[in-house]
């Protein structure tokens, strides 16, 4: 089990604009992207088409209204994932979970970090801790070092910034540790409300500042995840097992340093995921549009020489 005293005195976070994947495949095995071209020729196999992802996603509708509603949507997604597909060469686009939803309604429940409507914090007294590392190795891959627990769901919940706290505090405990401890997002959730707002965003300065406050977080098992906001319970199960003493930001727009960082420890990034594109994004390196206008939390996980990035989402 971790000590909270064994832990450094620094964790960092990144607010920075980044995605990718270092996964490189064809999207020309449509059975990677969920559908042929053969299935846009004629209205009947785009209905066996919708019908056949609701069965592999088990999607229930309250009405029949309800469905003919989503199958609308769901064409007008199709299409525009067949587009880009003809002419982005580098990553595909799929029919996932998210297939039947508007992109405003992707946008709203999915999309939780809120940089905007948060207080700003006073960075002016902060030291890059890694501003004198010059040499940085060709690659890095935490996973690979077993700094990384399982991808996990946050479900219709706008809690990304939960997630991407955790990974960065569960990757700094192995680190030092040894141990990898899947931790509890939930706590956040219900609890760090002083400034984040549970289901309805957050930002990770925030959820650090908490751990940092309350003396460290449970395991994700004795506080499992409920996809939804509960009722604080900050004495459950066992104390507490992981904590910070504490974090700073990396230097904004500065990727040399952001790879300074992640040569050294796993850390919490910010990213613009509004594009429509990532709603449906599934595989290869994302070279699409990439904004500043912050709003999802994600862990960076690997990169290498020629700066593609693979992250958690």
């Amino acid at each position: 089990m971790a000590s909270p005293s064994s832990l450094p005195k620094l964790l960092l976070l990144a607010c920075f604009t980044i995605l990718s994947s270092s996964i490189r495949s064809s999207a020309r095995d449509f059975s990677i992207v969920g559908y042929s071209p053969d299935d846009l020729t004629c209205i009947d196999k785009l209905i066996n088409l919708f019908e056949s992802w609701i069965d592999k996603h088990g999607k229930k509708y309250k009405s029949l209204e309800e469905k003919l509603h989503r199958f609308e949507i769901f064409k007008d997604n199709l299409k525009h994932i067949d587009e880009r597909n003809k002419v982005a060469s580098n990553y595909w686009l799929g029919l996932n979970e998210f297939a039947d939803m508007s992109h405003d309604e992707f946008k709203k429940m999915y999309l939780g970090l809120k940089t905007d409507q948060l207080p700003k914090r006073d960075e002016s007294h902060q030291e890059f801790k890694y501003r004198d590392v010059e040499s940085l190795p060709k690659s890095v891959d935490w996973r690979k070092k077993g700094a990384v627990t399982r991808v996990k769901n946050q479900g219709s919940c706008g809690s990304c910034w939960a997630f991407s706290t955790v990974a960065a505090v569960e990757g700094i405990n192995q680190i030092v540790t040894g141990n990898l401890t899947e931790l509890s997002e939930q706590e956040l959730i219900d609890c760090d409300t002083t400034y984040n707002n549970g289901c309805n965003g957050g930002l990770m300065d925030y959820a650090f500042a908490y751990i940092v406050s309350k003396g460290g977080l449970h395991k994700e098992e004795d506080y499992p995840y409920l996809m939804e906001e509960g009722t604080c319970e900050e004495n459950r199960g066992e104390s507490e097992v992981v904590t910070i003493s504490g974090y700073h930001d990396v230097p904004a727009n500065d990727e040399q340093s952001l790879l300074k960082v992640l040569a050294n420890q796993p850390l919490s990034v910010a990213i613009e995921a509004s594009g429509r594109d990532f709603q449906f994004y599934s595989g290869g390196v994302f070279d699409g549009h990439c904004g500043t206008e912050l709003d999802h939390g994600v862990q960076p996980l690997d990169t290498d020489r020629a700066r593609d990035w693979t992250t958690s989402l």
